[in-house]
């Protein structure tokens, strides 16, 4: 796969790559710029991983997630794609639909298997669906391609939906009658719909590719043509949000307060002890002031002094989303949502027990609900962390 494909398009530019996807000697080494941008790369990686909380990346299931499995070619790709949905906890790539046990990535990438590289989607119900799924899903890569996807050709990396129960089945089919029905393709999709039998994690230097070689995999990705194909076919409706959406931006002007506005939307920061929260002592949630997607719990908040409200951990992890803001020229690590991607503070390495971590929220960004309101405004399902 991508190893091939890879060596491939890297030849063109002197590149050379082992089969693990190590780099060797090349003439890349040598150009100072793209060398700069590969260091800035891993150290942005690296800084990331030090500040951000970690999310689980073990294969079992969590309290109340389910699992999907799909197929679109590269699954560096897929797995990327499906982790930026709000809802999913993890995504691992694997192979899936071949006869062979316990199969390795060297007998899939030639096609002797019967395998396809797939992913397995570790996701919360109740903030997408498996139809939302499917959404994000037909968004990633050509589905009028049965016999590779991009750079890579093959069976092994055909598409295909592998359900776990009928409901599942239907929705996939259902979901493609649809896709069809649009006329947004000139060609008849071709995804398999099959039952799922069994699913090989990849080794472990296939997981999380995206993450762990951001340079080498961006320019893997834009190579191979799927960056433009998605742009050409989907264009601005390319991002799926799940269940807390972000409103149009009218809707927002009309909506926020300019404050709240200038914070969620522009990166804004609040005057600090000056705003709503920072003192609140009530028992129940914050969620975004946005799309009232739930993100932290009074149960976690402490004073920090800092005079904003401040929270040893968000109310589920797959609520938030982090990354590096170098808006104050030295690295921070930003806090976002991650349905409506509002701009909701930074987190610190400076907090208490249990997890050591202070995230630093602008009250501008929230909603409070109390907790004798949880149930009437939907969020029922938090009232039991009150209980006495």
């Amino acid at each position: 796969m991508h190893c091939a494909s890879v060596v491939k398009l890297m030849t063109q530019y002197k590149f050379e790559f082992n089969h693990s996807g190590k780099a060797m000697k090349s003439n890349f080494w040598k150009t100072g710029l793209i060398s700069a941008a590969f260091i800035c790369g891993l150290a942005v990686t690296a800084l990331t991983t030090i500040n951000a909380e970690q999310m689980p990346t073990d294969n079992e299931m969590a309290k109340g997630e389910a699992i999907a499995t799909f197929a679109g070619g590269c699954f560096w790709c897929i797995e990327a794609g499906f982790e930026k949905l709000p809802g999913v906890r993890d995504a691992v790539s694997g192979y899936t639909g071949g006869q062979v046990k316990n199969p390795e990535y060297k007998q899939v990438s030639r096609g002797s298997t019967g395998h396809t590289e797939a992913v397995q989607v570790h996701y919360d119900p109740k903030v997408i669906s498996y139809a939302q799924l499917l959404e994000g899903f037909w968004r990633q890569f050509d589905p009028t391609d049965g016999t590779g996807s991009f750079a890579d050709r093959g069976l092994q990396y055909r598409p295909g939906v592998f359900y776990n129960n009928d409901e599942e089945k239907t929705l996939a089919e259902k979901s493609i009658k649809t896709l069809t029905a649009s006329g947004r393709y000139d060609k008849p999709i071709v995804v398999e719909v099959t039952a799922l039998d069994v699913f090989y994690d990849a080794e472990d230097y296939h997981q999380d590719y995206y993450k762990k070689n951001p340079v080498r995999y961006k320019f893997y990705r834009y190579r191979s043509g799927r960056d433009q194909y998605i742009d050409k076919v989907w264009g601005k409706e390319a991002k799926i949000t799940g269940k807390y959406a972000k409103p149009d931006d009218k809707v927002l002007a009309k909506k926020l307060t300019p404050l709240q506005y200038k914070v969620t939307q522009k990166e804004g920061t609040e005057p600090a002890f000056s705003n709503a929260y920072h003192d609140n002592k009530k028992a129940g949630i914050y969620v975004d002031i946005v799309s009232g997607e739930p993100l932290f719990s009074s149960k976690d908040k402490f004073d920090s002094g800092t005079g904003w409200p401040s929270f040893t951990r968000p109310i589920s992890k797959v609520h938030v989303e982090t990354k590096t803001d170098y808006r104050m020229i030295l690295p921070r690590i930003e806090v976002r949502s991650a349905g409506a991607d509002s701009h909701l503070g930074h987190v610190f390495k400076d907090g208490p027990d249990p997890t050591g971590l202070r995230y630093c929220i602008n009250s501008a960004s929230l909603r409070f609900v109390p907790k004798e309101k949880l149930e009437t405004e939907g969020y029922a399902e938090y009232l039991a962390q009150f209980a006495e």
